[in-house]
Parts: C-alpha cells; sequence; structure tokens
C-alpha cells in the first residue's frame, strides 16, 4: 500500500498498553496512523500517553451524557474531524452502540484475552484461571453489539503456565505483536473484513 498512512482511532480505557504497541508499531510500514485516542475514563494512565506520544485526546464520562446514543454522536464527530477510517478498541470497557456501529460498520476491532467465544467480558482471564483450563490465549475479531460476539479474524493460543502475572504478561507480549500486524493486515486488505 503506498500512499498517506490510514488515521485510526484508538479507543481505551486503562493503562494503555495496546494502545502504546499499536502507536509504536504504526512507522513499521507505515500503514497506519493513531490520530486519536478516544478514553471514557479521564483518569485513566492512556491519556498520558497519549499525550507524549503528540496524539489528540478525547475523553468523557458517560454520566455526562443522558444516554449512549449522546456520548456516541459526541465521539463520532470526533471521528468524523479527523477523518479516522478504523476504530480499533484496545481496552475500552464499554459496549459499542448502534450509532458507532452503523457509521463504522466492518471497521471496528477488539482485542481479547481469551480463545473466543471462551471467557467473553471482564476478567477473562481470571475466568480461564478458576475454569483450570491449561491453554487460554488471544483473540483480534471484528465488533458487533454483542459483548465480544463478533467475527473472529485471527486467535492465539497461549499455555497457561504459573500465576496470574504470568499469565497477564504472556498474554499481554501476544497481543502487542498480534493486533498491530492483524490491523494492518485488515488495512491493507490482505484480511477479510
Amino acid at each position: 500500500m503506498m500512499g498517506e498512512p490510514i488515521p485510526i482511532a484508538v479507543f481505551a480505557s486503562g493503562s494503555g498498553s495496546n494502545f502504546e504497541a499499536l502507536v509504536e508499531r504504526a512507522g513499521e510500514g507505515p500503514t497506519y496512523n493513531v490520530s486519536l485516542l478516544v478514553c471514557d475514563q479521564p483518569e485513566a494512565a492512556v491519556i498520558e500517553k497519549a499525550r507524549r506520544f503528540g496524539i489528540d485526546v478525547f475523553s468523557f464520562r458517560s454520566k455526562d451524557y443522558p444516554d449512549k446514543a449522546t456520548f456516541e454522536s459526541e465521539i463520532l464527530q470526533k471521528l468524523r474531524d479527523k477523518s479516522i477510517e478504523w476504530c480499533v478498541l484496545a481496552g475500552y470497557m464499554r459496549l459499542i452502540g448502534p450509532t458507532l456501529l452503523r457509521a463504522y460498520e466492518g471497521k471496528i476491532f477488539n482485542i481479547h484475552p481469551s480463545l473466543l467465544p471462551a471467557f467473553p467480558g471482564k476478567d477473562a482471564i481470571g475466568q480461564a484461571l478458576d475454569a483450570k483450563v491449561k491453554v487460554t490465549g488471544v483473540t483480534v475479531h471484528f465488533v458487533d453489539e454483542g459483548m465480544d460476539t463478533g467475527p473472529i479474524i485471527e486467535q492465539i493460543p497461549v499455555r497457561i503456565e504459573g500465576d496470574r502475572t504470568r499469565l497477564q504478561h504472556d498474554i499481554q507480549r501476544v497481543e502487542h505483536d498480534l493486533y498491530p500486524t492483524v490491523v494492518k493486515q485488515c488495512i491493507k486488505g490482505e484480511k477479510a473484513t
């Protein structure tokens, strides 16, 4: 793919380790450019990371809006202002509603720390440990209206060897390599979208 990198927005709610991996890998190509961070937690550590990288931030508190459609309409306007073509969820702890799903149909990704459909939703690592499975993993999928139910793009298994801290480290290592790679492949049209 020649020409200018495609502008993407990353949605995050926490520390931003996948956000950081996406930004750092953006220059390898270049296929995409992280042009905006959307964050629903104004005190989240990811905001400081975005500022360090010189990336614009839109942060908000959902409780300051009457409903999801209202804050998603504001997000949509911010995305349009930046000519965002793809949305990449990276620890964004909120279901995407119809306003954004319609505008970015087939162009919203999520990464989840399990081999979906196993262990959807919050604390997938804790769910896997509680279930005493020997293997969990990482899934990149398209976002639909459900909780981690969208079409799967790619999965990588991760063996459970040790405690929660070790498993979280092993999963993040896979995520930080897999997510930027899959995002680039989809943008280039190398993966079905």
